[in-house]
């Protein structure tokens, strides 16, 4: 089956219609970090797994004395590799293992940038998942015909400013939709 061309939304949030309840996609808002003509990637920046970053550095044996970064959350990135770790951020980093998502969004997965913020010398705003979202080529394009997902380019406010709880409501409010008139099923015209 062809599925229609759809522009690329790398840099952008996907974020979950109403009726789309499966978890952990439920009222999610999904970061776009990769997305071509052989599927999509991107990490759920909304959903809390039961860790926190001090729980994942002493796994690592890394020391810190940060309180705020040893409180702070860690998300449940996807249902792919939920094991792996992504920090997601704004600078592009020198670290081992950095994908450059655009202009504005990076994601690490290796090692050396944990230590780096452990030891306060990592990037500025960043967050952790673990776990990815992943798509195969035109599934996601088929999802959005089937009106599972609105888009609209990422926001960092979101991502590091607004409260969990907070997020998709949020999001849909950047497409412009107040999220208590969306339906819970979809239609076409």
């Amino acid at each position: 089956m062809r599925h229609p061309q759809t522009s690329n939304l790398t840099g952008h949030f996907l974020i979950a219609m109403p009726a789309l309840a499966e978890p952990p996609f439920s009222r999610g808002v999904t970061l776009l970090c990769q997305h071509n003509e052989e599927g999509a990637i991107g990490l759920l920046v909304n959903q809390l797994s039961p860790y926190r970053f001090g729980d994942v550095l002493a796994q690592l044996k890394l020391p810190c004395t940060d309180s705020e970064l040893i409180d702070a959350p860690v998300l449940i990135g996807g249902p792919v590799q939920p094991e792996r770790g992504f920090v997601l951020h704004r600078e592009p980093g020198h670290w081992e293992s950095s994908y450059r998502v655009n202009a504005a969004w990076s994601v690490t997965t290796s090692r050396d940038i944990l230590v780096s913020m452990a030891a306060g010398e990592g990037p500025d705003r960043a967050v952790m998942a673990l776990g990815y979202a992943g798509w195969d080529a035109g599934q996601l394009e088929q999802e959005l015909i089937d009106n599972h997902w609105l888009t609209i380019e990422a926001s960092d406010r979101i991502v590091f400013d607004t409260p969990l709880e907070d997020r998709w409501r949020a999001a849909t409010g950047l497409v412009g939709v107040d999220s208590a008139q969306l339906a819970g099923y979809a239609g076409h015209a």
